[in-house]
């Protein structure tokens, strides 16, 4: 939905766009319809029944129920309808497609680290091809910043210690500004960047012609010098699990409950993995907080994604497998 806005808004270039400013005006023009008619009632009334000889008293008025239940009912129904069409167009918003491109997103007074699926690093500039169906995965490694794109009509909450995440299509290909809106320190103001949308054969070209910096191979370097290979062996009998094909899969838990194996798993088991311990395994494994940096956890958790089982090695293209306990 394409809804042609006053040039005062932001051009619509997302898939979200058109159906955040059509429930947007629709709430005004509401707001705005029911502030006028009680400005121009009081002002009808006032001048109408007001009073004109000094001795005059006023007569008594009764309710009217028909008259209450008219009014009570139009704004019920008025607001249910902005609640509905606001929790349709959110629910929409926080569960993306699973076909996602997945794009890894840093948060740092007072900067944007951007990270693509195959290792492509930016800085304040985002490069998206039109009309895919992007997932940004968010973490802070300092206080709480906030990635919003106005042209996209879409922001989350970026937090220090979990990962968030937000999705659009871009419906038109051109450069459009992103922005922290969280205040997050002196600099807050210069925490920007642009978005650029391409047309797909212009993305492929710019993503091969870039493909200097493999984030799975920094990984694999980051996981060699902490010494994680000598007890997640891939046979399964280190003193941690396999973290071969694990990624995206239910894994049991020493409590009984099960667990997908995702992104926010993966970087729990890092930085705190005694909160979930995998069954059949000890708790031998000791936290990397504060030794790492989320920059650093990103690329663990590429370089696991890329421990593919044989049968599965041709779909691994975004997320992370499960890390075990040592």
């Amino acid at each position: 939905m394409q809804l042609q806005t006053s040039s005062l808004l932001p051009e619509q270039a997302s898939n979200f766009a058109g159906r955040v400013d059509a429930l947007m005006l629709y709430i005004l023009g509401t707001s705005l319809f029911f502030a006028l008619l009680v400005v121009i009632l009081v002002v009808i009334f006032s001048l109408k029944y007001r009073r004109q000889k000094k001795t005059e008293i006023g007569v008594p008025l009764h309710g009217s129920v028909p008259l209450e239940i008219f009014w009570t009912l139009v704004p019920l129904v008025l607001a249910m309808v902005m609640f509905a069409w606001g929790a349709v167009i959110y629910m929409d918003f926080r569960h993306a497609p699973a076909d996602t491109m997945d794009v890894y997103v840093i948060g740092k007074q007072w900067m944007w680290k951007l990270q693509h699926a195959d290792g492509r690093r930016e800085i304040n500039e985002l490069h998206v091809p039109v009309g895919r169906d992007v997932k940004l995965i968010m973490a802070s490694e300092d206080v709480i910043h906030d990635f919003s794109i106005p042209n996209f009509r879409i922001k989350m909450d970026v937090v220090p210690g979990r990962y968030t995440t937000l999705w659009f299509r871009a419906t038109k290909t051109g450069r459009y500004h992103f922005y922290c809106s969280q205040y997050c320190g002196t600099s807050h103001a210069l925490m920007i960047g642009w978005v650029t949308v391409m047309e797909p054969a212009e993305y492929a070209a710019w993503l091969s012609g870039g493909a200097d910096s493999n984030q799975s191979g920094a990984g694999e370097k980051l996981f060699a010098q902490y010494s994680c290979s000598t007890c997640h062996l891939p046979t399964g009998t280190g003193r941690g699990p396999s973290l071969v094909g694990l990624y995206g899969s239910k894994v049991k838990l020493t409590d009984g409950t099960t667990v997908v194996a995702d992104d926010a798993y993966i970087r729990e088991s890092i930085v705190s993995p005694k909160a979930k311990v995998v069954a059949g395994y000890q708790p031998l494994m000791p936290s990397f907080q504060g030794l790492i940096t989320e920059e650093q956890v990103l690329s663990l958790t590429a370089y696991i994604k890329s421990l593919q089982a044989p049968a599965a090695a041709s779909e691994a293209s975004a997320g992370a497998p499960h890390m075990g306990k040592k």
